[in-house]
């Protein structure tokens, strides 16, 4: 049977409006600088979840013909959802800048005395929707600094807020300001996020792992000595793990946030410096699996350490159960073999 235009198909809509809402869920930031640049972040996702539905009858599938400062053929949709975020931001008076992979540099706004700035990748996976893979928005806000162009080279652990944003079955928003990380579930008719999954907490071992095993012949000798360890077979220590892979980071590390285990996109012969951007992707990732009880490393150190050297600098990002990563660590660094 089909439901009328509009209809709620069963759904009872009705328990969304109990639940707290992204912007009064914390009563800290209701109202403050800070919740006023997630609450814009927030409304820019939903008008990108909006252009990722209706994207196969809306003719914004495909490549723009033109490529990003990554060497990487543009999306429509990279630009349209780059769009949404900047016009969301253009009205925050508390956001004085704004730096993506879709810009060379960053994007300033006349906001005077505005206290923050963002990075994001604004369509993570982007090249997957015209199948239907889930994807989504990763973001970080950071203190503006004086000048404010050096404030897009902070390190990780001088974030403000960081989260992502999944466009799938739902459209689910990930943040943390430093103090536990909480889910927002966006209600398709009220166009308002309201609180699914609060306090999450990355189990400390999970079953399974997630790695491109395409590249394996790339991997250095610990990287793959730690892939052999979690297929080999021992029931005492939860082994062998189950491979899952998506080739989008941001529906990976949503799936490992929530049900544990890792994801390792290590450094190889073809990208030594390793393939995701540090300062609007790694860093995110590796504050909000940190902020709830999980870890996040370049194969070595913590992710959050790492000093940026410049804005679209590319990093190895290993995420997940603490107890997982810290396996993965000990066999990339040598202490196991």
């Amino acid at each position: 049977m089909t439901a009328a235009p509009g209809s709620s198909t069963g759904i009872n809509n009705n328990v969304s409006k109990t639940l707290p809402t992204l912007e009064t869920f914390a009563p800290e930031h209701s109202g403050s600088a800070l919740g006023s640049v997630i609450a814009a972040i927030g409304d820019a996702s939903v008008t990108i979840a909006s252009q990722v539905r209706l994207a196969g009858l809306a003719e914004v599938l495909g490549v723009t013909g033109d490529v990003n400062v990554q060497g990487e053929e543009v999306q429509k949709l990279d630009i349209l959802s780059n769009d949404a975020i900047i016009s969301a931001l253009d009205k925050t008076p508390a956001c004085a800048g704004y730096a993506s992979e879709e810009l060379e540099q960053p994007v300033y706004f006349d906001h005077a005395g505005a206290e923050y700035v963002v990075v994001c990748d604004p369509l993570d996976g982007s090249s997957n929707i015209d199948v239907d893979v889930s994807i989504g928005t990763i973001f970080a806000v950071l203190r503006a600094s004086d000048p404010v162009e050096d404030s897009f080279s902070q390190a990780g652990r001088r974030i403000a807020a960081a989260g992502y944003v999944v466009y799938g079955p739902s459209t689910v928003l990930i943040f943390s300001t430093g103090d536990g990380a909480h889910g927002f579930t966006l209600n398709p008719e009220s166009g308002r996020f309201h609180l699914s999954h609060e306090d999450i907490r990355v189990p400390s071992q999970g079953k399974t792992y997630s790695i491109n095993e395409g590249n394996s012949g790339t991997w250095d000798d610990g990287v793959k000595s730690w892939a052999a360890h979690v297929k080999e077979s021992d029931k005492a220590s939860g082994r062998p793990y189950s491979l899952r892979y998506v080739g989008s980071l941001v529906a990976d590390a949503h799936r490992t946030l929530l049900k544990g285990g890792i994801f390792a996109y290590p450094a190889d012969t073809k990208s030594p410096e390793g393939k995701l951007r540090l300062v609007y992707e790694a860093n995110p990732m590796a504050y909000v699996f940190e902020a709830a009880g999980g870890a996040a490393i370049n194969g070595a150190k913590s992710i959050l350490d790492i000093q940026p050297e410049k804005l679209h600098q590319r990093t190895p990002l290993v995420i997940g159960s603490a107890e997982d990563v810290e396996t993965f660590r000990a066999f990339a660094t040598g202490e196991r073999s």
